[in-house]
């Protein structure tokens, strides 16, 4: 996300879509589609497209991205054990309490130290909740997800993914977003529906950073716990793009150039630059609204997702994004957050870092942290910018590891 905003050209042509149109990928219109057969599988069926391996098929791997679409109608509580983290966990400068450090040894624990290796045992756990919430980045969806919440809900997690407003197979239209409400409408939708003392650990991704803060400010008694992976960590009064813009200050071999735009009372910034050897094609704005309106969504040239998203993704996950993600938003992504210390600053965050982030460069993540600093900082080395392709197995086992951390130490 941070690379495609980097590099947009003003000059992109207006793409002519009708507010009423759908404008699905062809992968997941079909996904769609099959959702309703899906429903019907045998629970013995299920753990057979469970064991498929990441490494199949494009076809396999394509089902069981289509399965997370329908993983509220199924959820059969099956298990398998995990070891703790062994990524390297860093304290915050701006932790409550200095006890929540975590030893950067590599060191594998024992099968008598690992506090999860049935899925009871994290059931009776003095846990504040079990429930995690996915949140996607900027032209990703729900689908994105399907290896996190297969190894969610394998140690016991209820894991649901929702698809923001006109991505994954959300109906609407993407040039219809006026604001960053109307684009988390179905993640606030969760919220509202969330019974009297039931909380969730909140998790974003990218331009999810933004969504999950703007509902952290609205929920702030529903959420246990958020969790920023190489994710807009805003701090109030800022805004995706401002985040996006700084990219230039951390590739000091390239310059920024910067045009204003003025449209009524709001100034629209973007930017062309060529951030990286890799990345020097321009992206692309669309103007549903016409060319005196601001631009309406940012189109992703795929061709470029190899090198700037998924440099360290196996070629069929960067198959399934190619023909599954959507074009991004423009409005969520300029508009500013007004963060209060009462509401999102009373929840805990932590932020997990991508070290092989050719999108959100590391020093980029660094900067949001020190800015606004989290209760714990995690790191997933040899992580692209999608470590929940990459790097899934430790991601997952992060996320374990912030589910354990006691609330009353933080």
């Amino acid at each position: 996300m941070g690379n495609a905003l980097g590099c947009i050209s003003t000059e992109g042509a207006r793409e002519k879509t009708s507010k009423h149109e759908l404008n699905l990928p062809p992968l997941l219109a079909s996904f769609k589609g099959r959702a309703g057969l899906l429903s019907s599988l045998s629970s013995s069926e299920n753990k057979k497209k469970k064991a498929v391996s990441f490494d199949g098929q494009l076809d396999e791997q394509a089902l069981a991205a289509a399965l997370l679409f329908n993983h509220h109608q199924r959820n059969n509580g099956n298990s398998l054990p995990f070891p703790r983290s062994q990524s390297a966990v860093y304290p915050s400068s701006g932790s409550k309490k200095h006890g929540l450090t975590r030893s950067s040894s590599s060191r594998p624990r024992s099968h008598s130290e690992s506090l999860l290796t049935r899925p009871d045992q994290l059931v009776n756990q003095d846990l504040e909740t079990n429930r995690v919430v996915l949140v996607h980045g900027g032209g990703f969806g729900a689908w994105c997800w399907y290896k996190t919440i297969s190894l969610l809900e394998e140690a016991g997690f209820k894991a649901d993914a929702v698809d923001l407003t006109g991505s994954g197979i959300h109906y609407s239209d993407t040039n219809g977003i006026r604001n960053l409400a109307e684009y988390v409408k179905p993640l606030s939708d969760i919220f509202y529906k969330l019974g009297e003392g039931d909380k969730v650990i909140l998790v974003g991704h990218d331009l999810g950073g933004a969504c999950i803060s703007y509902v952290m400010e609205l929920f702030p008694s529903k959420i246990a716990k958020a969790v920023f992976i190489a994710a807009t960590m805003l701090s109030s009064g800022q805004s995706a793009l401002d985040i996006f813009s700084q990219q230039a200050l951390f590739s000091p071999s390239h310059s920024l150039t910067l045009e204003a735009y003025k449209f009524s009372s709001q100034v629209i910034c973007t930017s062309q630059t060529g951030f990286s050897d890799l990345i020097r094609q321009p992206q692309t704005f669309i103007y549903a609204n016409g060319k005196d309106n601001p631009p309406t969504a940012i189109v992703i040239d795929k061709t470029l997702l190899r090198d700037s998203w998924f440099n360290q993704s196996s070629t069929k996950d960067v198959a399934l994004a190619s023909v599954s993600m959507r074009p991004i938003p423009f409005a969520p992504v300029v508009e500013k957050l007004l963060l209060s210390s009462n509401n999102y600053g009373s929840i805990p965050r932590f932020y997990i870092k991508t070290r092989g982030d050719c999108a959100l460069h590391v020093p980029l993540q660094e900067s949001m942290i020190k800015s606004n600093p989290p209760t714990q900082v995690f790191e997933l080395k040899g992580s692209d910018h999608a470590p929940f392709f990459s790097k899934p197995q430790a991601l997952h086992r992060i996320l374990v590891e912030i589910s354990q951390v006691p609330s009353k130490d933080i």
